[in-house]
């Protein structure tokens, strides 16, 4: 069952949109809305939109749009039942008992109990006889008990069913481990065995302070070296970074951006706690969001080798982005982080810290690599430097930023400013018009509907689909209107399977007296209840009239009348004679 709906019209009173976006994103005013950056993709210009009159968002950007019930769902990585809770402690209400499917919830629950145990159960591990193989690990990478405490590090035995045996007796369901990926099932579906074995184990925890997953390296030759926890109902690696939950608290609007957890701890125990690091796989464009609600700045500290190097070069744009100013620190000899400040003895700290005061921004560091592609001895390797810094500076959309290395390479190399800045300039033009010939690509697949997985039936049938996305917005605007739509149209007679699912649920919603959008979060995907809220906010500025809404009635009555191919293959002679006598006579 869902929340009651004067339940769910109180919580949303209780909890303004505004209120509540403005504790994750810094809003500013336009005309009736107010607009930031979207913290769920990297941007520079603010698509980001608060709808103050009707408690809505929507980012024109990446698309995502929805309630307040919404917005806590995507922030905090909640289910439905989750976020209502989460705002309904936030106003100080009590939920309506026994009104609520909370399956989904209860799992959620269990999922971060279960973590807890097993982070517990790893730690107890290390701390005993059976885990000497990982204490030793940890004590050979210098890392001091105090550091091991705080990390909650452990290890996991070469059993492969201790913990399961462990969370068992604690009363978890075999169902539930298998959830939590602590645990895999038998291929004879018979029993479950531990995911991780022979490792020493990294707890993952989230900004609440839960465990929501684990990361573990291997105490042997075997593959792969470092085995994470996949998806699961709390814990989606590409949106959350490890020690996150640290660096938001130590004071500072700058991270540093490490490889993997030892490089993380180890900074951390040298003292500083701003680090961070992405879970096994590539920095995304969810996680360049994330650090931005933290920071202003990033220090990319990645390894020396070729493979972070790339990853550097990979990182960059993201950052860029999603407006954060970049820094890249390189570590001498080859070593990573965590070897330098070992290498360094007592030094360590001060050492670090003295590569950080002398790192160059991102742009220093990309036109340093591009020196070593080319002999700067020679003439044609001058050229070929100064054609790649043309093309590396018209990547930079600060025009004081550009004049600035656009001055410092001119004298270097004694090349007429005139004459650079001509070259950047065509350059930047060039870019200009990739980045129309995209857009205009983009636009042209969003109205015909190639490509989109969620409405398929767009590019079948453009002209009906759209006629069928203007009612569903017209009638949400206008819920008085729902006796005239339907003495005059209904809803067999879409021809869009998504349009014909809005119509329904806003009519029925209509007919019983509830808000059009009220029950959306629970009721929908997040992917559907953003292009219903898309549809609503790009025709915002559209001027409806009943003479437009009579127009769309006609498109979806004519559209409906027309046979599929398919239908007049079926059809025998005499069907398809009669069928287009009716066309005839409806055009009289």
């Amino acid at each position: 069952m869902a929340f009651p709906e004067t339940f769910l019209q109180d919580l949303k009173l209780r909890n303004d949109i505004t209120e509540v976006v403005s504790g994750y994103v810094s809003l500013k005013r336009r005309g009736r809305n107010m607009v930031g950056l979207c913290p769920f993709h990297g941007e520079k210009t603010p698509s980001f939109n608060i709808y103050t009159e009707n408690g809505s968002f929507y980012c024109f950007g990446c698309g995502v749009g929805g309630d307040v019930i919404s917005f806590i769902m995507k922030i905090e990585n909640l289910d439905y039942v989750d976020a209502v809770k989460f705002l309904a402690q936030r106003a100080g209400m009590e939920l309506p008992e026994n009104s609520y499917d909370d399956s989904m919830s209860r799992l959620r629950t269990r999922v971060l109990e279960a973590n807890r145990e097993a982070a517990r159960f790893y730690f107890k591990t290390l701390m005993s006889p059976q885990g000497r193989t990982g204490l030793d690990y940890f004590h050979g990478r210098a890392l001091s008990d105090a550091t091991i405490r705080h990390f909650g590090l452990g290890y996991a035995d070469g059993s492969w069913g201790s913990l399961c045996a462990y969370l068992k007796e604690k009363g978890f369901k075999e169902s539930e481990l298998v959830a939590a990926n602590l645990a895999v099932r038998q291929r004879s579906g018979n029993g479950v065995y531990d995911r991780f074995t022979d490792r020493v184990m990294f707890p993952i925890i989230d900004l609440r302070g839960n465990v929501i997953a684990f990361g573990g390296r291997i105490m042997s030759d075997k593959k792969p070296k470092y085995l994470n926890t996949s998806d699961t109902p709390v814990f989606k690696k590409s949106e959350n970074l490890f020690s996150l939950n640290n660096a938001k608290n130590s004071g500072s609007r700058e991270l540093i951006l490490c490889e993997g957890y030892m490089d993380v701890i180890a900074v951390n125990q040298a003292g500083f706690h701003n680090a961070v690091a992405t879970l096994g796989t590539a920095l995304t464009h969810e996680q360049a969001a994330l650090m931005k609600r933290y920071a202003d700045e990033v220090i990319i500290c990645y390894d020396a080798d070729e493979a972070g190097q790339k990853a550097t070069a990979r990182a960059i744009p993201l950052l860029r982005g999603a407006g954060l100013n970049i820094r890249v620190l390189t570590v001498p000899d080859g070593k990573d982080p965590d070897e330098f400040i070992r290498s360094r003895g007592d030094d360590g700290p001060n050492a670090f810290r003295a590569l950080i005061e002398k790192s160059g921004n991102d742009v220093e560091y990309r036109l340093q690599k591009l020196r070593a592609d080319y002999n700067l001895e020679t003439s044609e390797g001058k050229v070929g430097y100064l054609g790649a810094c043309v093309k590396l500076i018209a990547t930079i959309s600060g025009p004081v930023e550009r004049d600035l290395y656009i001055g410092q390479l001119c004298r270097e190399f004694s090349v007429d400013k005139a004459s650079f800045m001509a070259q950047v300039d065509s350059e930047l033009k060039r870019g200009a018009r990739e980045d129309m010939r995209r857009q205009n690509r983009r636009l042209l697949n969003d109205l015909s509907g190639r490509g989109d997985r969620l409405d398929v039936d767009r590019a079948k049938k453009p002209r009906s689909s759209s006629a069928e996305e203007a009612l569903v917005a017209f009638l949400i605007n206008n819920p008085d209107s729902l006796g005239y739509i339907l003495g005059r149209v209904t809803a067999e007679q879409f021809q869009n399977s998504l349009m014909k699912r809005y119509f329904v649920y806003v009519s029925e919603r209509i007919e019983k007296n509830l808000d059009p959008l009220s029950g959306i979060s629970g009721d929908f995907t997040e992917e559907e209840r953003s292009r219903l809220f898309g549809i609503l906010h790009k025709r915002s500025g559209i001027a409806e009239s009943r003479r437009a809404l009579d127009e769309y009635i006609q498109v979806i009555t004519e559209e409906s009348r027309k046979l599929s191919h398919r239908q007049v293959e079926e059809m025998s002679a005499e069907q398809l004679m009669a069928s287009l006598g009716k066309l005839k006579e409806n055009k009289k």
